[in-house]
């Protein structure tokens, strides 16, 4: 009985075209649009009036960027004690690189605004931080990170320029003509911002997905790098306010320093690592995405316990819906 053969047809050429490498390639093409979008709106909506005014405060906003671009980093690198036992060297690189993003806008503000803090005072240092981390956080990145960033090299200063930078400063330029288009469709152009950091987080945990990076992190290691941001953030949240004290400031300075100094921003920090870190970037968010909703938790709770608190020296922002914001900003993922 003569051996049955089984012929093998190739397969055709529509089904190579959709199969996930290529989707993800795709995925990977749209981000990478979706980025420089986010920036551009990023430069596009802030007033350089309003951060050059905020400058006569240069004190406060100084504490912050300290708190931000230093204690935050030294913490960091202090974690490296935690490798291998707590923390896998992937995700203590996630966890180092969390300590080196810009900190928040819209929930600082949302925060001081609930605590009756200097609002004005969280816009200015929110708006600085973000600036600064266009160019600290990729310096950062290069002088602690090195190469476990997953090639992280000089040729990712350039993606960041190209990727971040100049859209910023197209949208800076542009703002004369554009900025009361933006102020009219805040609210459409809000769910841009979100939906350009969805398609973000998508594409890179897709790529983690398909260099098969994800049974690294098991439950156990997943409830370590919990406990380790509570501790990163308990540390932080007493450091800015213990410390802002110490320096002089009154009780509505020392608000926003709070809630500016111990945040790190999402909406930044995530289009930075799929520039910095590329098909690595999947578990390098991971940790930034759990310290996140972590902090909106915790400052929720925080800042409506200071709004119960004597109200000498605190000042208000009148036609800043607090609560609203708040609630707004926990719903978001920026």
């Amino acid at each position: 009985m003569s051996p049955r053969v089984c012929a093998i047809t190739p397969r055709p050429a529509w089904a190579a075209a959709t199969s996930p490498l290529t989707a993800a390639e795709v995925a990977d093409g749209a981000s990478t649009g979706a980025v420089a979008l986010l920036f551009f709106l990023y430069g596009a909506r802030l007033s350089t009036a309003e951060a050059l005014d905020g400058l006569r405060h240069w004190r406060l906003h100084l504490t912050v960027l300290i708190c931000t671009f230093v204690a935050f980093p030294l913490l960091g690198l202090a974690g490296k004690g935690l490798v291998p036992y707590v923390l896998t060297p992937q995700l203590y690189t996630g966890f180092l690189f969390l300590c080196l993003v810009p900190s928040t806008i819209q929930s600082s503000i949302a925060f001081t605004s609930i605590a009756r803090g200097n609002v004005p005072a969280a816009i200015c240092a929110g708006s600085f931080s973000s600036i600064a981390g266009i160019f600290l956080t990729p310096l950062l990145a290069a002088a602690l990170l090195g190469n476990s960033g997953g090639g992280f090299s000089a040729d990712a200063l350039l993606r960041i320029g190209v990727q971040l930078l100049l859209p910023f400063i197209a949208g800076q330029l542009l703002r004369r003509w554009i900025g009361g288009f933006l102020t009219r469709h805040k609210r459409v152009l809000g769910r841009v911002d979100r939906g350009s950091i969805l398609l973000v987080v998508y594409t890179a945990f897709s790529e983690g997905m398909v260099a098969g990076i994800w049974h690294q992190v098991t439950p156990t290691r997943l409830g370590a790098l919990l406990a380790a941001e509570a501790v990163l953030l308990a540390l932080m949240l007493t450091l800015t306010w213990y410390g802002a004290k110490r320096l002089g400031f009154d009780r509505g300075d020392r608000i926003a320093i709070q809630f500016a100094g111990s945040k790190k921003s999402l909406a930044s920090g995530l289009p930075m690592a799929s520039v910095l870190f590329g098909a690595h970037a999947g578990l390098a968010v991971l940790p930034l995405m759990l310290f996140h909703q972590m902090q909106l938790m915790v400052c929720a709770v925080l800042a409506k316990r200071r709004s119960r608190d004597p109200q000498d020296g605190l000042r208000e922002r009148p036609g800043i819906p607090a609560g609203g914001a708040v609630v707004e900003e926990l719903l978001s993922v920026g």
